[in-house]
């Protein structure tokens, strides 16, 4: 049985990215700036309007996935996608840039692939337009228990908390690589969802994880708080590692009671906003898998989190590996 260095579940999503500036956005009624959950008829809309446009292998958790396996580590993603154009491109995509993807495209599936369409503004924001579609029906029956026994960190994504059977998937994932000797940590995935589901977040996170990634609004929103600092420690007072991005304002991390407080790296100018939560998480869990201390791992996010907000696209452009070298990281 292969041994991965991290393993992810979430929702395999193809991203479909557009230049747009702000008058479209008012006359296609996209709410700017944030991802909001769309319909099928309302997918194929979008997608007719958009005009030149990137396709990528997406998905929070996947774009992750496929940032640690760029840095040289063994990696699988476990997701659902129909057997169809979108699906077969997906799939293929993820194993030519070396992540396994353990879940052949699924041939019956009454719904087609989950896409996004990301309309990018000049100022660098992005507005996501999500159909589920096919990833909706992840189940335990999609989880290969030598695949998730045999992860040293399993890596999943709170979005599948919206639907109970992606919820017990999930759970028996985290179970599976810590019943391994693994580790487990979640990525919140928004505000919204802790707010949909706060009290199996807060219940997992306390007894079930081994670290926790979200931004100051997903942290706060875990305890209803607008007071982050409370709310920060509130949330390491519950898991072993705590990560809190803010932004422009760097990062905090805690680790049994070891705080780190990293500023952001030099500010540039963002050309797309995508997949810089992805791109930190992907640094920081190099580091963890690779035994780096709480401040190297953090580092290690914000260059990632800093390089892919500096190209269109939610993964890296450059050797992140080189940049690490150069600045003294590895």
């Amino acid at each position: 049985m292969k041994t991965y260095d991290l393993v992810g579940i979430g929702n395999a999503v193809v991203d479909v990215i557009t230049h747009a500036d702000d008058a479209f956005l008012d006359n296609m009624s996209i709410d700017k700036g944030i991802m909001q959950l769309i319909d099928q008829d309302r997918a194929e809309q979008l997608y007719g309007a958009m005009g030149e446009r990137v396709q990528t292998p997406g998905g929070a958790v996947a774009n992750t996935v496929a940032g640690v396996g760029a840095l040289g580590l063994q990696t699988a993603f476990i997701g659902r996608v129909r057997d169809d154009s979108l699906g077969q491109f997906y799939a293929a995509a993820m194993t030519d840039n070396g992540t396994d993807f353990v879940n052949p495209p699924v041939a019956d599936a009454n719904r087609p692939t989950s896409r996004s369409m990301i309309f990018v503004t000049p100022d660098g924001e992005r507005s996501m337009n999500t159909y589920l579609g096919v990833s909706t029906g992840l189940s335990s029956a999609d989880v290969p228990t030598d695949v998730a026994g045999n992860a040293k960190i399993m890596f999943l994504e709170g979005y599948l908390f919206d639907e109970d059977a992606g919820k017990t998937a999930f759970r028996e994932a985290a179970r599976a690589a810590k019943a391994g000797g693994g580790m487990a940590g979640i990525t919140i995935s928004d505000p919204f969802c802790v707010e949909r589901h706060r009290a199996d977040f807060l219940q997992m996170i306390e007894h079930e994880l081994d670290f926790v990634i979200g931004n100051e609004a997903e942290i706060k929103s875990l305890f209803e708080t607008e007071d982050l600092e409370a709310a920060i420690l509130n949330t390491a007072n519950l898991c072993p590692i705590m990560v809190c991005t803010r932004s422009g304002d760097g990062v905090t991390l805690i680790r049994d009671g070891e705080r780190v407080d990293i500023p952001a790296p030099a500010r540039i100018t963002p050309v797309d906003a995508t997949g810089a939560g992805d791109q930190f998480a992907a640094g920081f869990i190099y580091g963890l898998a690779t035994g780096r201390d709480l401040e190297t791992c953090g580092r290690m996010g914000n260059l990632c989190g800093a390089e892919v907000i500096s190209h269109i696209g939610p993964r890296p452009e450059r050797d992140m590996m080189e940049v690490f070298k150069s600045e003294g990281l590895v």
